[in-house]
């Protein structure tokens, strides 16, 4: 007997002494990674904990965790046995009736006290209720009632029978009706007196203003293992949705310079339930939400359709220039967020966010560190946070599409823009400290070159005119000829030399019926595929320049064609 009493202290010993304990612990949010889409959330903590296991709970977390996304690193001699996300609903409260003062508190006594009497009142009425009814259903199933039996063969019985029904029935219907009201009557009162019950049972959490309803906590609990009593810090990190930052980019240019400076902005947003409070921000170009599967080819089997196709009909040809896109106008009413510079010039040279950012390249995104701390409110504002300021190489040019517009616009060339990590965005436009409208910045094409303009400039004439003394018509066989002329002037009334680029156009087709010729370029270069041409040429200051071109275009006399 004495053995056994002393293997079941050591049995319970040894449990106690490897029991599974939990600590409740505070954390910080001291880093965030905002991406385009979501945010990497880091947090620390530190735990204390005895020997066996423990469960150490980090609580208010944001609600918009991706659990998939969690991490746990923890310093320290310990194990990291588990580590998961939880929503743990808190216990309501009782209702405390000491702090309600003391006529409040007979009132509820006195009032839970007839409610148990007139529940007693209501039942005692629904027994009776159901008594009548029952009465009521087997007097109206009754075979008498019913015809049946012998009452058929006596006109006396049917009569009594008749008669019975009729005041029985009367009787149940009365009584019925008036046991229906008294309960109406008692389940109204009844409603009354609870719902100033529970208001007078309330009283005390409307006196205290400080009282809130406890929703669910949003917790991370994490397992560990320790040999003997330690202590250390725990690293979290996880993924939220309902954030993320807007690419935006200021163009700062001059006429004399011969760089573009400019401002690659983001605009930080979050609405994750949790305020970002002093935290160390990272802006980064990667979006975790994005598709990262390789597609599969899979193999394309074509057969014969076993119906007629009608082929497209022809449409017409307009031009098109993909390189040299033209943007939008100086007087377009937009709106700007970039910087201030006074009116006499005086340029403040203060710091930035982007004096503080550094770049770091991963092989499939951008992250740019910002070693400034953050505070931004979950509320879905937008942030602004200036994280690069660039001086980049620029050409100036003059283009001019004299068919379409007969303007000369300056045009910025920005080269290998793949070099500073820039994802496609709105971009505001200065010119000579000037806001001159937008345009939309696309590093992600294929293209080596970016262009976008700067505006119309009004000291550089462009006219295009119809020679109509060169165009002929004629026939030839069974063939129309036509043929067309065309002059562009460009000048110059600005006091230095300039470079435009002309563009212009000659009908291109894909009927072989039909041939188009050059009949003079004027130095022009046509690309054979779009019909483009294209001059590059220099006018001198307070000077021009004329471009004489012409084609040929050779159709059936029988069909029409219009050019």
């Amino acid at each position: 007997m004495y053995k056994i009493i002393l293997i079941a202290c050591g049995i319970l010993m040894s449990s106690s002494a490897f029991s599974l304990e939990e600590d409740i612990v505070k954390s910080n949010i001291t880093e965030v990674t905002v991406y385009s889409q979501g945010a990497q959330i880091r947090r620390k903590a530190s735990y204390s904990i005895k020997t066996g296991i423990t469960k150490v709970i980090v609580d208010g977390i944001c609600p918009t965790i991706d659990p998939n996304s969690l991490q746990v690193l923890a310093s320290g001699n310990v194990v990291i046995i588990d580590a998961k996300y939880s929503l743990y609903y808190p216990k309501p409260e009782p209702v405390n009736l000491e702090g309600i003062p003391l006529k409040i508190r007979k009132e509820i006594n006195a009032l839970e006290d007839s409610l148990q009497l007139l529940g007693y009142e209501i039942q005692q009425i629904q027994d009776e209720i159901d008594v009548y009814v029952a009465t009521k259903n087997i007097l109206a199933n009754n075979g008498a009632i019913r015809g049946q039996g012998k009452v058929n063969d006596s006109i006396n019985l049917l009569k009594q029978a008749m008669e019975y029904y009729t005041v029985k029935m009367l009787e149940i219907n009365k009584n019925l009706q008036g046991l229906n009201k008294t309960k109406n009557k008692k389940t109204t009162l009844q409603r009354e007196m609870m719902d100033r019950l529970k208001k007078l049972k309330n009283h005390q959490s409307s006196v205290n203003s400080d009282s809130k309803d406890k929703g669910p906590s949003h917790r991370i609990t994490i397992t560990l293992s320790a040999d003997a009593a330690t202590s250390g810090k725990l690293n979290l990190s996880y993924l939220v949705s309902q954030a993320g930052w807007i690419p935006l980019y200021d163009m700062r240019a001059e006429v004399l310079g011969s760089k573009i400076n400019m401002n690659y902005k983001a605009q930080v947003y979050q609405n994750t339930g949790m305020d970002w409070d002093d935290v160390r921000l990272s802006i980064s170009t990667n979006n975790p939400y994005q598709n990262k599967t390789l597609p599969t080819l899979h193999p394309w089997y074509v057969d014969y359709n076993n119906y007629k196709v009608q082929a497209n009909a022809p449409t017409s040809n307009y031009l098109e220039v993909s390189k040299k896109a033209l943007r939008q106008e100086a007087n377009e009413d937009l709106v700007n967020d970039g910087y201030y510079t006074n009116s006499n010039g005086v340029t403040y040279d203060a710091k930035t966010s982007a004096d503080f950012a550094q770049v770091i390249e991963h092989m499939i995104s951008a992250e740019f560190k910002i070693d400034l701390p953050y505070t931004i409110k979950s509320n879905n504002e937008q942030h602004m946070v200036l994280i690069r300021n660039l001086n980049i190489p620029t050409n100036y040019r003059y283009y001019t599409i004299p068919k379409l517009d007969q303007s000369a616009y300056l045009m910025a060339e920005l080269a290998n823009l793949s070099d500073y990590q820039l994802v496609p965005a709105k971009a505001n436009i200065f010119f000579d400290g000037t806001y001159i409208g937008e345009t939309f910045l696309n590093p992600s094409q294929m293209d080596d070159t970016i262009t976008f303009s700067l505006g119309k400039d009004p000291n550089i004439m462009v006219k295009r005119t119809l020679m109509k003394r060169e165009c002929k018509e004629k026939i030839v066989g069974s063939n129309k000829e036509k043929t067309m002329a065309y002059n562009i002037e460009i000048r110059n009334l600005k006091g230095t030399e300039i470079e435009i680029v002309v563009l212009d156009q000659m009908p291109v087709t894909t009927n072989p019926d039909i041939s188009i010729e050059e009949q003079g370029l004027d130095r022009g270069k046509l690309d054979p595929k779009t019909g483009t041409i294209e001059w590059i040429l220099k006018v001198k200051a307070k000077d021009n320049e004329n471009i004489n071109y012409k084609y040929r275009v050779k159709h059936n006399k029988d069909l029409n064609m219009f050019i």
